[in-house]
């Protein structure tokens, strides 16, 4: 089964052709400006590592899905002799609220679950199903799976997910924390455990999704138990550029004696602070390391404030879960930046979690970066959403 994936976007998309039978990426490009002038499709032919440029008007996501099957398909740089290949499509969905805890197959029913979640992600949840239904449209018939960023915590209890607020706002409103980047932590603690050559249903695992946008999950026994990002992904650690975890009061004094509306503040939190905010350099963690290098004080205070949130959120889901078996580092940072996993890890061999500087050496690649004395495992591995959500596809349609 030859498995295309759809992660759309308001006015982009990307894609993958994953062949399952081999776990090979076959192709993968991007949409850009969907319904804007320059528009255009950047698609590249893994199997002859070949890159083709087509600018062509996109009015709207069914004109990109089409450029998308003709890029595939074309004698030059696709992949496929006809679409009829694609088996099934995968889709990022971001949000699923309560009613999904696992991926599905795309109906009506889901259709309508997946608008009901809209008010929950509104940037996010309406380009889904607009990239939903061009798929439709363009490759009617084939099958199509939705993969949920909130369906793997979802078996949090509720002593982790509910708020202390009126109960009645969770009834009526549904406020609660969600947590996001699922599909990341649920594929690379598989992926942990498999590598390790132990049963998942037999670890305690905690997940570190490092990158502009981070979060932490609690992996008990192959179940997500806990997790730092809530209601939105504005909680938890501190970010490129989102403020993570403060004072809910902050946001009523800014309001009410900075003179500051709503919009400004959320605007504020979201794309003015984390260690952009703190630095005032960048969003960008290596251009905040190599400043903090130069003797960028700020910078060295953004770079310490991160670790140690990530720091506390580790030990945090270690008294959670009761111990701790594998750690895992994923995302840009966490795959690819030694100084930090090195400066997380740090006082933490009172848990058993123990880094090997030597190891730790070594970007994007699978290994195990544990000291010979430590008790848990320190392992990197990188994150492939795209493979996940074409395993979940293949799951639920069979072979």
């Amino acid at each position: 089964m030859k498995v295309l994936v759809i992660n759309a976007g308001s006015s982009s998309l990307k894609y993958q052709l994953i062949d399952m039978d081999t776990k090979t990426l076959l192709a993968k490009g991007l949409c850009e400006r969907i319904g804007i002038d320059g528009s255009k499709l950047t698609h590249k032919n893994i199997v002859k590592k070949t890159e083709t440029v087509f600018e062509k008007p996109m009015k709207d996501h069914s004109d990109a899905i089409a450029m998308v099957i003709d890029a595939l398909i074309s004698p030059d740089c696709g992949v496929i002799a006809s679409m009829d290949e694609i088996g099934a499509v995968g889709h990022r969905v971001v949000h699923g609220g309560e009613t999904f805890a696992d991926s599905c197959i795309i109906d009506d029913g889901v259709m309508d679950a997946i608008r009901a979640c809209v008010p929950l992600a509104p940037l996010h949840n309406p380009a889904n199903i607009i990239g939903i239904e061009a798929c439709a449209k363009i490759i009617p018939g084939v099958k199509q799976v939705a993969v949920f960023d909130t369906a793997f915590h979802q078996t949090m209890p509720k002593e982790a997910y509910m708020y202390a607020i009126p109960y009645e706002l969770y009834q009526k409103e549904k406020i609660r924390k969600y947590g996001f980047h699922g599909t990341s932590h649920k594929f690379v603690s598989q992926e942990a455990a498999k590598f390790i050559g132990r049963p998942i249903e037999d670890l305690k695992i905690i997940t570190c999704h490092l990158g502009n946008g981070s979060s932490v999950a609690a992996v008990k026994y192959g179940k997500c138990i806990d997790t730092s990002m809530g209601f939105t992904p504005l909680d938890g650690i501190i970010m490129g550029t989102r403020c993570g975890a403060m004072d809910p009061a902050v946001v009523t004094y800014l309001i009410e004696s900075c003179d500051m509306t709503a919009q400004e503040v959320d605007d504020m939190m979201n794309k003015k602070s984390g260690v952009l905010g703190v630095s005032g350099v960048s969003s960008d963690f290596r251009d905040i390391s190599k400043a903090a290098e130069e003797g960028n004080e700020r910078a060295a205070l953004a770079i310490d404030m991160f670790a140690y949130r990530v720091k506390k959120l580790i030990g945090s889901y270690v008294a959670a879960m009761g111990g701790v078996d594998v750690v895992v580092f994923t995302g840009g940072i966490g795959e690819n930046d030694a100084r930090y996993r090195l400066k997380i890890t740090e006082g933490l061999d009172c848990f058993g979690i123990k880094v090997d500087p030597e190891r730790n050496d070594v970007r994007g690649v699978e290994k195990d970066i544990s000291s010979d004395d430590a008790k848990a495992k320190t392992l990197v591995i990188p994150t492939n959403e795209e493979l996940m959500i074409a395993l979940d596809t293949q799951r639920l349609l069979g072979k």
